[in-house]
Parts: structure tokens; C-alpha cells; sequence
């Protein structure tokens, strides 16, 4: 018979986006009530038994940092301050049989969907009941709520449907617990996320049940804000409107990521949609939801963007003026259609359309800051830092977004207090306040 391995202090490493956090989080609830000792984010000093990195795969970049921090703790056992090393994740189901020749020193690779098999590893089992609880690594006010795993989308850019497969809704029950008891927590905030959240219930109702999951989230007694993330643009639901419209505590936001503008481009990427619905669409978001504050992402250097296109994009924010915006430059990923596109932008043109882009929407964000001059906002705080406190309001998600910094008097602020401020100045992507 076998002996379970002695197992004590456990440490976690995440990687990559907020759907990978919430699986760490869930695992670490698992392996706290199998009775270990959880460190998040372990420093190195202090010996422990076994780290577990939660990989990201999901372009060159995520994949370098993963592998940097695999191999800083390859280090790390070396010198004896790990025991044993275990990986999983997106970079692990992507590459395992390549991860498991060139890194030796790694004692197990598991999947995105390994969660029993991890905790066996340690000694463990895993426990059902414990499904929607989580050991939240967040400030305790927010916390993200994965709605959905997979994506049924096959954009020719992404690889996310090859790793986490099919789009699979969680059930509805199933979600709203896991909110109930991220309240009685304490959070106050959630987060909402997905590959892509409008395409919640269509596997499971033939129907897009979203706006309904969302007036039941708004029901709960406590939670103060409602973001919606990751909302795609091709078959974005109506009903959305009215919802978000009717509850004071869904935040006038909408995350959607668009990618780009030019019709040839948006069809070789399989979007569904091209650059006129694109514009119909935002202008009937901006008019159903007075207030609204918009996100996108998009992506420079598409294999064959031409620099027409690229004016065509960089126009396209110049004129709609998105309140916040993130871009990428186009990352070949294998497995992907447009892999076998012939990568014909280069690195370097690549990086300057990024920073020519960014620069413009670095001028808007001036510009949309500067006019909120005088307002008074609700923010909530979310820490302090020297003389300031660091708080958001609606319009801004966690970490990615605009902050707001408010002047320290001689008040104590705990984070996740909500508090009126008046907008005193701003810069290209913070704005400062006062308490009033």
C-alpha cells in the first residue's frame, strides 16, 4: 500500500487572466479543507512542501511569463526551499508532452480540468460540496464570478476553444450560491466573466439567459456593484439594455472586446460581424444606456493588416472615444487558423502601431478625464498608498482600468467603503478627488 505524500504548506501561483484566478481560488479552497497550509504567491523564504503554478497559454507573452516563473522555481527546489512541483493550466494542457521533456525537475503537468487529480497528488480528495466556495486572493470587497468554461467561437486568432474546449454554461443554482457566499463574505463587488459571457444559456436553454442571471444577481441583498465582462459583439442581446437600466447595482459598463474595424480583417478573423455593424452597435449601446462607460480591446499587426487598415482602426477610436481601451499586437498561436496566415507584418511595425494607437487613446482618455472635472462620483476604496487613497468608481474594473486618487485628511478610509468625492484634477488615466 501506498503512503499519501506528507504534505503540509501548499503555496499557489496564478498566472494570466481572472478565469484562471478563480480556478486557483476554488483549488486552494479545496486544499485548505483537506487540511494544508495555503500561502498565496510564495516569496521563497520560508520553505514549503509543494508549489502548484496556475499556467497561462494564451499568447507568447502569457506563455513567456509562465514559463520564467516555472523555471524560478525549478530554481527554487534546487536550493531546496520547495519539495516538490506541480503545474497546471492552460500552458500545461497546451504543451505538456513538450513541458514534460525540457523541464525534468517538474514533478506532475495537469490540466485545466485537473482539479481531482492535483489534490490527489497532494494527499487530497476533492470535496463537491465545496463547489462555489473559494479562497479569495482579491481584496476582500471584490471578487470575480466565472459564469462558463470553453468557447464555442472560432476566431481565427484565439486558442482558447482548443485548450478549454466548448462553451459549457455553468448552471444557474450553481452561480447564484457561489455569489451568495462570496457576499456573506463580504464582497460587495462581482465581476462577471466568461470566454464569452452573452453566450451564457445557449448550450443549456437554447437561449440567451444572461439578462435573466443578472436580475438574480441584482436580487441579493448586499452586493452593492454588478461589471459585465468579456460581452461579444455578434449576437449581443437587447435585453441587456433593459436590465442594466433597471437595477441601480449593475454598473454602466460594458467590457467588448472588438478587435478591430476594417470588414476584411474582422472576416478573416471570423468575428461574425463586420465594421458597420460594429459602429451601429456602440452608438445603440451608448443610446440605450445613458452614461455608459465602454471597454474594448483590439489588435495590431493581423497578418496582412495594411497600413491603410491600421488608419482605418486608429480612426475608428479617434471617433467613437472609448472610455477605456486595450490593445495587443497579433500573437501567431498554433493551432489557430490564422496560423498558417503567412505573419507578414513585422515586429517592429507591429509595436509601432501599438504605441502609435495607444497614444491616441492616451489623448482621449485626457481629454474624457479632464471633463469630469467638478463632478461629484461614488467610488469605492480599494486601498492606501502614501498620502492617497486608491479607489474606482463604476466605470472602472479592477486592474485594469482608471483609478481614482483621493487626497488623505485626517479620516480612516477601510477598503471596500464606498464614499462620495468631488474630481479635482486629472491625468491620462487617473483622475484625483476629494472627499465631499
Amino acid at each position: 500500500m501506498k503512503t499519501k505524500p506528507n504534505f503540509r504548506k501548499i503555496g499557489f501561483v496564478s498566472l494570466g487572466c481572472a478565469k484562471n484566478l478563480v480556478d486557483t481560488e476554488a483549488l486552494m479552497k479545496q486544499a485548505e479543507h483537506n487540511g494544508f497550509d495555503i500561502q498565496y504567491n510564495p516569496d521563497g523564504r520560508d520553505y514549503i512542501d509543494a508549489a502548484i503554478i496556475n499556467t497561462c497559454g494564451f499568447i507568447h507573452d502569457a506563455k513567456k511569463e509562465s514559463i520564467d516563473t516555472i523555471l524560478e522555481f525549478v530554481t527554487a527546489k534546487k536550493n531546496d526551499r520547495i519539495g516538490r512541483l506541480f503545474v497546471m493550466g492552460c500552458l500545461s494542457e497546451r504543451y505538456k508532452s513538450e513541458l514534460t521533456e525540457e523541464i525534468p525537475e517538474v514533478d506532475g503537468f495537469f490540466g485545466v480540468n485537473d482539479f481531482k487529480r492535483v489534490l490527489e497528488r497532494l494527499g487530497g480528495t476533492y470535496r463537491q460540496e465545496l463547489v462555489g466556495e473559494r479562497w479569495l486572493t482579491t481584496p476582500r470587497h471584490y471578487a470575480y464570478l466565472k459564469i462558463a468554461e470553453g468557447c464555442d467561437r472560432r476566431c481565427s486568432f484565439c486558442a482558447i476553444p482548443s485548450i478549454r474546449g466548448n462553451h459549457v454554461s455553468r448552471p444557474e443554482d450553481e452561480i447564484l450560491r457561489e455569489a451568495r457566499i462570496l457576499v456573506e463574505g463580504g464582497v460587495k463587488e462581482l465581476n462577471i466573466i466568461s470566454q464569452d459571457t452573452t453566450y451564457f444559456g445557449l448550450d443549456t436553454h437554447h437561449t440567451r439567459r444572461l439578462p435573466n442571471l443578472l436580475r438574480n444577481l441584482a436580487e441579493i441583498k448586499g452586493l452593492d456593484w454588478i461589471r459585465l465582462h468579456y460581452t461579444y459583439p455578434d449576437g449581443f442581446p437587447d435585453e441587456l439594455f433593459e436590465v442594466i437600466n433597471s437595477y441601480q447595482n449593475i454598473c454602466k459598463y460594458i467590457d467588448i472586446p472588438l478587435q478591430h474595424i476594417s470588414d476584411r480583417i474582422l472576416k478573416s478573423m471570423r468575428r461574425g460581424i463586420n465594421g458597420k455593424e460594429t459602429r451601429t452597435l456602440i452608438e445603440k449601446i451608448r443610446n440605450r444606456i445613458p452614461g455608459v462607460a465602454i471597454r474594448t480591446t483590439l489588435i495590431v499587426g493581423y497578418p496582412g493588416e495594411t497600413r491603410s487598415e491600421f488608419l482605418e482602426l486608429k480612426k475608428f477610436v479617434e471617433e467613437f472615444k472609448f472610455d477605456r481601451l486595450g490593445a495587443f499586437t497579433y500573437s501567431a498561436e498554433e493551432g489557430t487558423s490564422a496560423f498558417t496566415f503567412k505573419d507578414s507584418v513585422t515586429t517592429r511595425t507591429k509595436e509601432n502601431r501599438l504605441e502609435e494607437l495607444m497614444d491616441t487613446q492616451d489623448l482621449i482618455s485626457h481629454e474624457l478625464n479632464q471633463n469630469k472635472i467638478g463632478k461629484i462620483m461614488t467610488v469605492i476604496i480599494d486601498r492606501s498608498e502614501g498620502d492617497y487613497f486608491i479607489g474606482r468608481s463604476e466605470f472602472d474594473s479592477p486592474e485594469v482600468d482608471n483609478e481614482i486618487l483621493i487626497k488623505r485628511q485626517d479620516q480612516v478610509i477601510a477598503p471596500g467603503t464606498f464614499c462620495k468625492v468631488r474630481v479635482t484634477g486629472n491625468e491620462s488615466f487617473d483622475l484625483f478627488a476629494v472627499i465631499m
